[in-house]
């Protein structure tokens, strides 16, 4: 059997446990399926605990995934004394964090370097950086970047949730930062380690982590003890109450504490705390140097994936593995960003709370878009964004990258639910469904940009986040979109473009939106050279027009044995509206009918602004689960004719996807599918003089040998970005996961010129 045939059996097999009755419990509560997160215990900041392999439960534990690498796993003991690891029916991320806690080979690895240690410097290691007052961490500190102003100041902000039942708020939660300007950066994020030589690379030990609680080290391995030099800088900045959540388990409050740094002649490292806690670090760039920067999109896996196949050796999880790379590149040379594509998060499994069922098990659309929003529903959609988020944000090498390296993010469907604003307008204003994109655009906006519009407001100009962009209202959330527009260095801007919170089957962007966001980026300064605009779903990659017409068509037979439920084809459909389930995916695309002419609108758009502003633009994207990269440039009538060099073309740019850095690639014959169409020709942008196809990048396949496709590649991935000095050349390296489950990866370098055409 095929892939896709696998993954339709198993998906229906999935649907048929999920959408089982729920049973309410003796409180008359259900149980929720998103497990609550709780609060982290002391003694540790953020309450994480030590593993303590003599101490860890070994009765009722459940079985550990099979030893790959033949590490044997133990069990960490939760805040209630209960172990940590649970059995579900489902496979999640905390499930799988759960289930693989450490390995003993780190432990005899940590042993033998503390025995190496003098009593002084064992005493530090374990000395604990106790926060005062005390904080009960739930999530955080996470990292955003803002901009850098016309004074060279640096702008961003830090986020932390805790719980308010065990959290000492008087004085309010502090956050302390310093800077040396006079200091050499020595960036020290994480240990790499070759505790256990796989032959494919090492293993990893993530140090500490305040708000995680399945921390792999001891305490103050990556450098708690900062000394801090006499022309260091210090600044205290006392917490923002920008949200309250209030749940089963108590109050918990969302803190933002804004960020700014005089940039200096040179990087500097910031050290951080809270409440004078343990110590964490990021980095921020020279006032005129362009910053390196990395990219990622699409961070978890779809449902019916097991996480454990793409955990290699050495690794506690299959989310791991490419975020540890991403890791030990910042660790050789520190980014100063880290660009969120979309799906950072996938909370596709709102639909699988129990109070959600009768909603999902209902089979009449009609009936289904009519369905009242009870409040237990509504409870229960910020029941399971609040512990999703917390639980996703705080929890392996993805909470270091994000505690270290201020995030700039953007949203795509499934940050809110897959397929959200490309459904048909009657769904999409449904009572149930609605709601369910107005709450996830919400905790999208608290946890990801830390914003609340109740707070915050909705006019550009006294926002504090001044890379916002406030565009038009959202047809079907209460929210405008939010549009950023941050500075990556005197000749580098970064667009990242709301194309979710007012996209409709008919509209990605309103344009009240487009003419918010041309008028600033024609404010720009006169020496960009680089506009990179970031859609989430790729502008210039291969189509499926004919998929797409085939499973809009009413006569389509596998569409009506789906809504029947007949031969197994339950899971063609989705559990919305009884469309074929791979509608709303194609519907997303730029290329999709629904879309052609706004896309084409766009891409003509964007060629005004760079011949006006003499800038090159360059396209960047997600959401495909693969790598490309695809390209606009001037076309050229008439037979073996040579293309405009590249420098001196201002219709020139290409589209680099990078995705995704967590979810499994496309099945094989997807993959073949999409790499055959990348070789046709396309004549949609010729009344525009404009010629588009894919660069054959991938010469060789990871392992040296000839690729299945030089245009497409199906394996997991991160890009990382920076500005080569000598050209004026934006590199774009997308790191390709060298062997699944392994965490290291080879490189493939696409270049954007600078913008060399006449003014």
């Amino acid at each position: 059997m095929d892939d896709a045939g696998w993954h339709a059996r198993h998906r229906a097999k999935k649907d048929a446990e999920r959408w089982s009755q729920p049973q309410r419990g003796p409180d008359g509560r259900y149980t929720p399926v998103e497990p609550q997160v709780h609060p982290m215990q002391e003694p540790f900041v953020g309450g994480f605990t030590l593993p303590d392999a003599a101490s860890a439960s070994t009765s009722g534990s459940p079985p550990v995934p099979p030893p790959k690498d033949n590490i044997s796993y133990y069990h960490s003991t939760g805040t209630n004394g209960h172990s940590l690891s649970q059995t579900h029916s489902r496979t999640s991320y905390a499930d799988t964090i759960r289930t693989n806690t450490t390995s003993q080979n780190s432990m005899i690895y940590a042993t033998r370097h503390l025995a190496n240690m003098t009593a002084v410097e064992r005493s530090r290691n374990f000395k604990v950086a106790r926060m005062n007052p005390y904080l009960q961490f739930m999530a955080g500190p996470l990292l955003r970047y803002d901009t850098v102003d016309n004074d060279g100041v640096w702008h961003g902000a830090a986020l932390i949730v805790t719980a308010d039942a065990g959290s000492t708020y008087e004085p309010h939660p502090t956050f302390t930062y310093s800077w040396d300007p006079n200091a050499q950066t020595a960036p020290q994020m994480h240990r790499r380690t070759d505790s256990r030589s796989t032959g494919h690379g090492s293993s990893i030990d993530l140090g500490p982590h305040p708000a995680d609680p399945y921390s792999t080290v001891f305490p103050a391995a990556n450098g708690d003890h900062t000394q801090l030099s006499p022309t260091a800088m210090t600044q205290n900045v006392l917490g923002e109450e920008i949200w309250v959540y209030c749940g089963n388990g108590g109050t918990f409050t969302f803190w933002r504490f804004m960020i700014h740094i005089p940039l200096s002649t040179r990087e500097m490292r910031v050290t951080y705390t809270v409440n004078n806690g343990q110590h964490l670090h990021f980095f921020v760039p020279a006032r005129n140097q362009n910053m390196r920067w990395a990219a990622f999109s699409c961070n978890g896996f779809s449902a019916g994936i097991n996480p454990d196949d793409f955990r290699g050796p050495g690794f506690a999880s299959g989310y791991d593995p490419v975020w540890s790379d991403l890791l030990a590149k910042h660790k050789e040379e520190p980014f100063h960003a880290l660009v969120g594509g979309g799906d950072q998060i996938y909370c596709d499994g709102v639909i699988r709370e129990p109070e959600m069922q009768e909603w999902v098990t209902t089979k009449r659309p009609e009936d289904k878009k009519a369905f009242p929003l009870t409040e237990e529903m509504r409870f229960a959609i910020d029941r399971f964004y609040f512990n999703h988020y917390c639980q996703i944000f705080r929890s392996g090498a993805f909470a270091r990258a994000n505690s270290s390296i201020p995030m700039v993010n953007m949203l795509d469907d499934h940050d809110l639910i897959d397929g959200f604003g490309s459904y048909p307008d009657d769904l999409m204003q449904s009572s149930v469904f609605g709601t369910i994109g107005a709450r996830g655009y919400f905790f999208f906006l608290l946890f990801q940009c830390f914003v609340n519009v109740d707070v915050d407001g909705v006019i550009d100009q006294k926002h504090p986040f001044r890379s916002t962009i406030i565009g038009g209202p959202g047809p079907f959330i209460p929210f405008p979109s939010h549009s950023i527009l941050s500075y990556l260095g005197p000749n580098i801007y970064l667009l990242a473009l709301d194309c979710r919170a007012e996209r409709m089957k008919e509209q990605v962007c309103s344009k009240q939106e487009y003419d918010a966001v041309f008028k600033r980026l024609y404010e720009l300064p006169s020496q960009i050279e680089h506009l990179v605009l970031l859609t989430g779903v790729p502008i210039a990659y291969p189509r499926m027009v004919f998929l797409e017409t085939a499973l809009e068509s009413k006569m389509n037979p596998l569409v009506a044995l789906g809504r029947n439920g007949s031969l197994g084809l339950s899971g063609f459909v989705n559990k919305f509206n009884a469309d074929a389930e791979l509608l709303d995916d194609l519907n997303d695309h730029w290329t999709a009918k629904s879309h052609k002419r706004e896309r084409n609108w766009l891409i003509e758009q964007l060629q005004y602004f760079a011949k006006a502003k003499h800038a090159r633009v360059t396209l960047l994207a997600g959401d495909v689960h693969c790598a490309a990269v695809g390209v606009l440039k001037t076309l050229v009538k008439g037979k073996n004719k040579a293309d405009i060099p590249p420098p001196i073309d201002f219709r020139y740019m290409i589209n680099v996807v990078s995705s995704a850095i967590v979810n499994t690639p496309p099945p094989n014959g997807v993959l073949t599918m999409v790499g055959t169409l990348a070789t046709k020709t396309h004549r949609t942008l010729h009344h525009m003089d404009t010629d588009e196809s894919m660069i054959p990048v991938f010469e060789k396949d990871t392992n040296g040998s000839a690729p299945k496709s030089k245009f497409i590649m199906g394996r997991r991935n991160w890009c990382s970005v920076k500005f080569d000095p000598a050209s004026g050349d934006l590199v774009f390296d997308i790191r390709v996961e060298r062997e699944k489950g392994y965490g290291d990866t080879v490189g493939y370098v696409v270049r954007a010129p600078p913008p060399r055409w006449s003014p």
